[in-house]
C-alpha cells in the first residue's frame, strides 16, 4: 500500500530571496521535532526534480540546525533576471510557494508535547 501523502507547508514554511539569476529558498520546520524528517525528506535531487519545468543549473543545500532549518540555492533558476522570471511566474516568493506545495509522505501521529 503507498504511504499516504500530505503537503511540505504542513510541516513547513518558506522564505525566499534571489540575486542575479540565482534564487534561494530557506524551508522552516513548524516543530523542531520535524527537522530530522525535512533534512531526510528534501534532497537537492527531490526538490530540482520538483522544479523539474524551469530550466536552471545545480541545486546546493546548506543546513541550519539552530534553525531547523534548510536552504537551497537554485542557480540559474532566474535566468534573464527579475523581468523574465516575473514573465515565467517563477519569481522569488512563488517558488517558495511552489515548493511548499511538493508532496511529501505523511507524518506518523506524535504523542502530545507536556
Amino acid at each position: 500500500m503507498k504511504p499516504r501523502e500530505m503537503k511540505l507547508y504542513e510541516m513547513a514554511h518558506a522564505r525566499s530571496g534571489d540575486k542575479g539569476s540565482t534564487a534561494d529558498i530557506s524551508v522552516i520546520a513548524h516543530r523542531p521535532a520535524d527537522y530530522p524528517r525535512l533534512r531526510t525528506l528534501l534532497t537537492p535531487e527531490r526538490v530540482r526534480a520538483h522544479f523539474a519545468d524551469l530550466p536552471m543549473g545545480p541545486v546546493r543545500r546548506h543546513q541550519v540546525p539552530s534553525l531547523h532549518a534548510l536552504k537551497f540555492v537554485l542557480y540559474g533558476a532566474l535566468d534573464g533576471g527579475v523581468t523574465r522570471s516575473l514573465g515565467l511566474d517563477a519569481h522569488g516568493k512563488s517558488l517558495a510557494a511552489c515548493l511548499l506545495e511538493m508532496d511529501v509522505p505523511e507524518l506518523p501521529p506524535t504523542p502530545s508535547e507536556d
